[in-house]
């Protein structure tokens, strides 16, 4: 991928990868009664989720800049 195609992919796939992403867990707490009964859990989880994928990614980019 080039310079320009991760870019159009950062600006206009994250935000919509993160608007299906808040959908799906409105949905899931709607229709799942479970899910609304322990909803700090899965609050905690669903907070959980993107923030692990920034942190390695964060990571495993200023290790590859460290490395250079």
């Amino acid at each position: 991928m080039d310079q320009d195609t991760k870019f159009i992919v950062l600006v206009l796939g994250l935000p919509v990868a993160g608007l299906v992403y808040c959908g799906l867990i409105i949905a899931l707490m709607i229709s799942q009664p479970f899910v609304r009964a322990n909803s700090l859990w899965f609050g905690f989880l669903f907070f959980l989720i993107p923030f692990t994928i920034a942190a390695v990614t964060w990571i495993r980019a200023s290790a590859k800049a460290y490395r250079n």
